[in-house]
C-alpha cells in the first residue's frame, strides 16, 4: 500500500519537471498523511497544482468518512469496483512525489523505510480524484414553523492512490506499492481511455530506486521535517 509519501522537492523543480505554472509556493513535505490536502495534477486542470484530501470520497457516499479507508485502490479491481469505477473513467489524477514510506515487518515491531529514485527526483503516482457535495441541511426554523432556505454546501475534492504488485526491492518491506508512472506515460493516464490507461497499471522496475529505514517519528502525521528523509541504522 501507500499510506504515506513525501513531497519536498522546490517549486523550481516540480514545475520543471511536470511542465506547468504553480499559482502558488508548495511548502516542503516530509510526511504526507491521508486526510490532509495535497497537490494534485487533474485531467480537467493539468496545467497546474490542486489541492484535494486524501482519501476519495465516491460521489454516492452518505458521509465523507469513508475517505479514510479509500486512500489506496487495487490495480487489480480498480475499473470494476464501485468505489472507484466511475472516477477511473472520468477523474484520473496525478499525485506527485518524490518519495513513499513502507514498513517492514521485524521482530520488535515494524520499521519504517523510505522508497526514492536514488537522485530524490519527483515523479508522479497514478490517482484518481472525486468531486462530493455533501447533502444540503436546513438552517433553522422559519416563522411558521418551516426550515429556512437551505444553505449550499461545499463540494470537497479528495484523491486516492492506486497500488500494484511490488518489485523485487519493495517486496522485502510490503507485498503493495504505489503505481509509479514513467513521464512519457503520465498524458495518457490523465486522457488516455480506460483501456489505454489500464496498460499503464504494472509495477515499476527497481532499477534506480532506493529502499532505506528512516526515524520511526514518521509513524506519526503530526510529524514533519527533514530529519524524517535521513537514513537511521537499525
Amino acid at each position: 500500500m501507500c499510506g504515506r509519501y513525501s513531497l519536498f522537492a522546490s517549486t523550481g523543480d516540480l514545475r520543471e519537471r511536470f511542465d506547468l505554472e504553480p499559482t502558488r509556493s508548495l511548502d516542503a513535505r516530509y510526511n504526507c498523511a491521508p486526510g490532509q490536502h495535497l497537490p494534485v495534477i487533474t485531467n480537467d486542470a493539468p496545467d497546474e497544482f490542486t489541492f484535494m484530501k486524501w482519501g476519495l470520497v465516491p460521489r454516492w457516499a452518505d458521509d465523507a468518512k469513508i475517505g479514510s479507508n479509500l486512500i489506496n485502490a487495487r490495480a487489480e479491481t480498480v475499473r470494476e469496483k464501485r468505489s472507484f469505477a466511475d472516477a477511473y473513467e472520468s477523474r484520473r489524477c496525478l499525485v506527485p512525489a518524490d518519495g513513499f514510506y513502507e514498513w517492514a515487518k521485524t521482530g520488535s515491531g515494524k520499521q519504517p523505510y523510505r522508497v526514492a529514485f536514488e537522485d530524490d527526483r519527483p515523479f508522479a503516482m497514478a490517482g484518481l480524484w472525486e468531486r462530493w457535495t455533501p447533502k444540503t441541511k436546513q438552517t433553522g426554523l422559519g416563522e411558521f414553523g418551516g426550515g429556512s432556505p437551505t444553505r449550499e454546501a461545499e463540494p470537497l475534492e479528495t484523491f486516492t492512490v492506486i497500488t500494484t504488485e511490488p518489485n523485487g526491492l519493495i517486496s522485502e518491506l510490503h507485498d503493495r506499492m504505489a503505481v509509479i508512472l514513467a513521464p512519457d506515460e503520465e498524458e495518457t493516464w490523465l486522457h488516455g481511455d480506460d483501456d489505454e490507461a489500464e496498460s499503464l497499471l504494472d509495477t515499476y522496475p527497481d532499477d534506480g530506486l532506493t529502499a532505506y529505514p528512516v526515524s520511526t517519528r514518521v509513524n506519526s502525521p503530526a510529524n514533519d521535517g527533514p530529519d524524517l528523509v535521513k537514513p537511521v541504522d537499525v
